[in-house]
């Protein structure tokens, strides 16, 4: 089940390979009604404690499928539901430490009946707390 803000509190957590921590996942739902398609969303960036993360350092995975954000950009075939979770994966060297963070979501998107320059940033900042374990 959903919950209503854009940032989950559930999949919050380190993401681990080959026996080290390599980034951070945070899980994000759609506000937009209709869902999206991946290329109408506009690169994303996330903010914990007052570090900013964009670019290359962060992918999407939707569905199971992981995209960079360039990728994103050329699939105007793959769709985002509004139902549908969607996992930010952050890399960070060491990923985050245990305890509460202060996170903030920030992307755009575009539609048909809204201008370019009228795109709304979604998402929103949000209290969570990793706890390892």
């Amino acid at each position: 089940m959903l919950e209503k803000p854009c940032i989950q509190s559930r999949g919050f957590r380190n993401v681990e390979s080959q026996g080290e921590i390599i980034g951070f996942q945070i899980n994000i739902r759609s506000l937009y009604y209709r869902g999206l398609w991946l290329s109408q969303l506009r690169p994303a960036t996330v903010i914990v404690n007052g570090e900013t993360f964009s670019g290359e350092q962060i992918t999407w995975t939707i569905n199971d499928v992981t995209y960079t954000q360039a990728e994103m950009a050329e699939l105007g075939d793959v769709h985002w539901g509004l139902l549908e979770t969607a996992t930010l994966t952050v890399a960070k060297e060491g990923g985050l430490e245990s305890g509460s963070h202060e996170i903030e979501v920030n992307y755009t998107y575009s539609c048909s009946y809204f201008p370019p320059v009228v795109d709304t940033v979604l998402g929103g900042t949000q209290k969570r707390t990793l706890i390892l374990v």
